[in-house]
């Protein structure tokens, strides 16, 4: 399953890395001093304490840490951690496993409403960032009807965690979770299809040498991607055994299924979730995948590891619950696909999409690209006319400016002339001061600005 606040924490953080950092030293001085003891790891007894159990990790749903708060704070309860461990999968798909909530304790119950009210409060932050991001900050936002959409939760109680909060998580997590794994090979499909898009489109914009030379390069790294070791089939025999010697360090020969799940059962829960699985598998990637070689693509390596993981979760987990108990991993390993000796076939022999759905992905792409061609002319259209109206304005508040100052010119001049004692006796074109007739084109252009211009300008 697959998420700093303050000074303080940064301060507690340093301190833990240096007391870690201490206490690697020490075990450094105390392995050099030690006299090294061979010990038979098989035969060892393994620890009976509980270890804290790591974070679990995202499970890639958007309400993941609500759903992990709620299932820790359920966990802390001892009467429903028993019903808990004791409920099949289709019980807790039907909702018999919600009804205990009414027999949790009355502290339980506290935080689950407490969790509730800020999963309510970050869904309702949410829908108002995604409202201002669309421009409706002037819009009255009901946020009652856009919480209908999260179905996890009852959104008509935003207050309390009810029997029908928990049912509704449960039923919505299990839903999306199942459908999580499906989504993630669309995805990989859409990227292995625009590879190949963008590859072809690159031939097309090479001269025939260069493609012929790009041709016989792409053939190369295929061929040598596909020229790796045998691949074991996830789950079987020869796998877990090779795994048992190679990353754990055990004699292959003295090879037991129950220690093997308990060495690999890495929070001491008695169940093999998805990530521990997954990292059983990396010793059989690593024959098909190096980050350091061009012809790998480490994109295509996840997508074989949860391709081997949705194999034994089918074959191993019985009762569907995601998870692998040491019961459903014996049981497993009596099976006679157990003793599968045919290798894995990989992704390379599997083709990713067919010829159709590689026609129909680029002709959706080349609608996009339409689509978007045509909003870029119309946005070019729009500058070009908003470009056009700036230097219409630009014009417009230049002759204006023109008219201020010649009115501001004419205005100085008659009062100066007026504290001379003299007057301008008109302001047609035969306008004069003290007798004497101004210069015509002085006479001109002023009457023309006074009489035209300005009244342009009260408009």
């Amino acid at each position: 399953m697959r998420a700093g606040r303050c000074h303080g924490k940064y301060n507690l953080f340093c301190s833990k890395a240096l007391v870690h950092c201490g206490l690697v030293l020490l075990s450094l001085w105390l392995c050099i001093q030690s006299v090294p003891i061979a010990v038979d790891k098989t035969k060892a007894e393994l620890p009976e304490e509980k270890l804290e159990p790591p974070q679990s990790a995202d499970t890639g749903l958007h309400y993941d840490r609500y759903l992990k708060e709620v299932i820790d704070f359920l966990e802390k309860d001892s009467h429903f951690r028993e019903k808990l461990h004791n409920t099949n999968m289709e019980d807790i798909k039907a909702g018999k496993l919600a009804k205990e909530l009414d027999f949790v304790s009355h502290h339980v119950r506290t935080k689950l409403d407490e969790l509730k009210r800020q999963e309510v409060s970050r869904l309702r932050m949410l829908i108002k960032a995604k409202q201002d991001i669309q421009g409706g900050n002037d819009k009255t936002v009901d946020h009652q009807a856009l919480l209908k959409q999260f179905e996890y939760l009852n959104h008509m109680n935003p207050h309390t965690f009810e029997v029908e909060d928990l049912d509704r998580l449960i039923k919505s997590a299990t839903n999306d979770l199942e459908n999580y794994d499906k989504e993630r090979h669309e995805e990989f499909k859409r990227y292995e299809m625009m590879k190949e898009h963008e590859r072809k489109e690159r031939l097309k914009n090479m001269d025939e040498e260069h493609r012929k030379k790009e041709e016989e390069h792409y053939n190369e790294m295929k061929r040598k991607h596909a020229d790796h070791p045998k691949v074991n089939h996830p789950g079987s025999r020869d796998q877990l055994k090779e795994v048992w010697e190679e990353a754990d360090g055990l004699d292959p020969n003295d090879f037991d299924p129950k220690t093997f799940f308990k060495l690999h059962d890495n929070n001491g829960d008695g169940y093999l979730d998805e990530n521990e699985l997954e990292a059983l598998f990396t010793k059989e990637l690593e024959k098909v995948y190096d980050p350091t070689r061009e012809e790998d693509d480490m994109v295509e390596m996840e997508e074989e590891r949860l391709r081997m993981r949705e194999h034994v979760m089918n074959e191993v987990d019985t009762n569907k619950d995601r998870l692998v108990s040491l019961d459903e991993f014996l049981a497993a390993s009596n099976k006679r696909e157990f003793m599968e000796t045919d290798e894995w076939e990989t992704l390379e022999q599997n083709p990713f999409y067919t010829e159709e759905e590689l026609k129909e992905f680029e002709k959706h792409l080349a609608n996009e690209e339409n689509d978007l061609n045509k909003k870029t002319a119309e946005l070019q259209k729009q500058r070009e006319e908003l470009d056009r109206q700036q230097e219409q304005l630009n014009s417009h508040k230049l002759e204006l400016q023109q008219v201020y100052y010649q009115i501001l010119f004419f205005f100085f001049f008659f009062f100066f002339f007026k504290g001379a004692g003299r007057k301008v006796q008109d302001i047609g074109p035969r306008a004069s001061w003290n007798g004497f007739p101004w210069p015509s084109s002085c006479i001109q252009a002023l009457h023309h600005q006074v009489q035209c211009k300005v009244s342009d300008a009260a408009v």
